[in-house]
């Protein structure tokens, strides 16, 4: 059992208070956020936690295993160094950082301190991409050709403008960085690397001053292509098929809807799936329901409990889907074909 802090009290950082409540595995004991409302004070004392005045105060306590970083996009590299600075193991939510240089230096930062590091690429861990995962692995979906994704929520039609999710420096490209990234990972984890780029975005029905719609054509470093789509303005969906010259296969879904329940954004993220061979008829089942947030933190408590054991995804992927967000950003702005450098 380790003990952790959740940094940033959001409905993100909350959800992910519950999601390891009664865990054999992590405790959460303590928090910090930026604005202390009573509505947060509240949750604190109903889920036990300790506030503390700031994120340095979190660093400085000897109680504290582990931090867990429910924060703006833009601040993960510095928590991640400082962290790494007080001997603390960290579980950091997606994207890791905005840019490849940040993400080199925390990566760097970790491993000198041999603390673990996790990013919340939480959606690795469902059954149904473990399963796809072997399929690909044992060649049942023959030469691999193409994987593509669709990510949409209405999250954009209800957002505060003034709240940092609206800010385009910490969510370019609308639905990229909260959604789009869960996709990226898939692809490195299930293709290897992503070579390079091409991406248009825009807006169409947002109130905000945000893109809404974002298409990105990919070619990884093996050869197969890629497609992934976000919308921010549109009904909540989640699509993620992967072909080959086998067969291919088709996970659905839904993203986090801003207000749905804590137990739908836990455990409702994977709904229908279906396999169409080359030859025979398709197979259509349901994916079972999983907290994948609990499971993620679990294996990260797991590593740091081992003393600053390897996470299940590999921190050359980790820097690789942000290269590759950053390339996609690049192209969005020249209309170009970017690298991923």
């Amino acid at each position: 059992m380790i003990n952790a802090a959740i940094v940033g009290l959001g409905w993100w950082g909350k959800t992910l208070v519950e999601s390891a409540e009664n865990s054999d595995a992590i405790r959460f004991v303590a928090g910090a956020t930026r604005t202390v409302t009573p509505e947060i004070e509240a949750f604190a004392k109903q889920k036990r936690l300790r506030l503390a005045t700031d994120y340095q105060a979190l660093l400085a306590d000897k109680d504290l295993d582990a931090v867990v970083l429910a924060t703006p996009h833009s601040m993960h590299a510095a928590q991640v160094i400082a962290a790494a600075a007080a001997k603390k193991h960290v579980y950091c939510e997606k994207p890791f950082t905005l840019t490849k240089r940040e993400a080199e230096d925390a990566v760097a930062a970790v491993r000198k301190a041999g603390v673990a590091l996790a990013v919340g690429y939480n959606r690795r861990f469902h059954p149904e991409m473990v399963k796809l995962r072997d399929m690909i692995r044992r060649g049942e979906l023959g030469i691999i050709l193409h994987v593509e994704a669709t990510m949409t929520f209405p999250n954009a039609l209800s957002i505060n403008p003034k709240h940092w999710r609206a800010d385009k420096a910490e969510t370019p490209l609308g639905g990229l960085m909260p959604m789009g990234v869960h996709a990226i990972d898939g692809m490195i984890d299930l293709c290897g690397p992503i070579d390079h780029v091409f991406a248009q975005s825009f807006r169409r029905a947002a109130p905000i001053d945000a893109d809404d719609t974002t298409s990105i054509l990919v070619r990884m470093k093996e050869g197969m292509s890629g497609y992934l789509g976000t919308m921010t303005t549109t009904g909540p969906g989640f699509s993620f098929q992967v072909f080959g010259s086998k067969g291919w296969l088709r996970l659905e879904g839904v993203t986090h809807v801003a207000g749905a329940s804590s137990e739908e954004r836990r455990t409702r993220l994977f709904g229908t799936c279906k396999f169409q061979p080359t030859k025979g008829e398709a197979k259509v089942w349901q994916a079972a329901r999983m907290d994948i947030s609990r499971v993620a933190l679990e294996t990260f408590a797991k590593a740091a409990a081992a003393g600053g054991g390897a996470y299940p995804i590999p921190l050359d992927q980790v820097i690789n889907c942000v290269a590759s967000t950053e390339a996609i950003i690049r192209s969005a702005a020249s209309a170009k074909v970017e690298r991923v450098i």
